[in-house]
Formats: C-alpha cells, sequence, structure tokens
C-alpha cells in the first residue's frame, strides 16, 4: 500500500518536509516512490504538484493525517 506522507529534509532545529508518495512499511526517510511536495512549517509554505499527488491518488494511495490537513489549506481535494 502507498501513502502520500511528509519526509524530513533540512538541518538541525531547522526542518522542511517533502510530500511523498512512499510505501507504508518503509522508514520516515527510506526511498520514496515519487516527490509531490514540500512543507515548510516556520514559513507556512505549501509547494504541490497537483498532477503528481492526483496520480498517485487515482492509483490507490492513501494520504496521512497531516498531509491532508496541510493539503486542506491548499488546493489540493482529496474526494
Amino acid at each position: 500500500m502507498v501513502k502520500l506522507r511528509l519526509k524530513r529534509c533540512g538541518r538541525k532545529q531547522r526542518a522542511i518536509y517533502r510530500i511523498v508518495a512512499i510505501d507504508v512499511r518503509s522508514r520516515r526517510e527510506g526511498r520514496d516512490l515519487g516527490k509531490v511536495g514540500f512543507y515548510d512549517p516556520i514559513k507556512n509554505q505549501t509547494y504541490s504538484n497537483v498532477p503528481a499527488i492526483l496520480y498517485f491518488l487515482e492509483r490507490g494511495a492513501q494520504p496521512t493525517g497531516i498531509v491532508h490537513d496541510i493539503s486542506k489549506k491548499g488546493i489540493v481535494s482529496y474526494s
């Protein structure tokens, strides 16, 4: 099963997260299937590659709760 979840990047005390499509059995920094956006909690910025997100959602990927909440603030809808 594939999920859309956050992958931590950046330096110490300055985290930036990539939104990635990844297998549920992989760890947080594991190998991803595709990068679909990023989220900066300090600047509260989000970038989403909508066609890539829709591609994975059409193939059965499930967003995690945090990714779903981040996307509700943006323009992506999962319905």
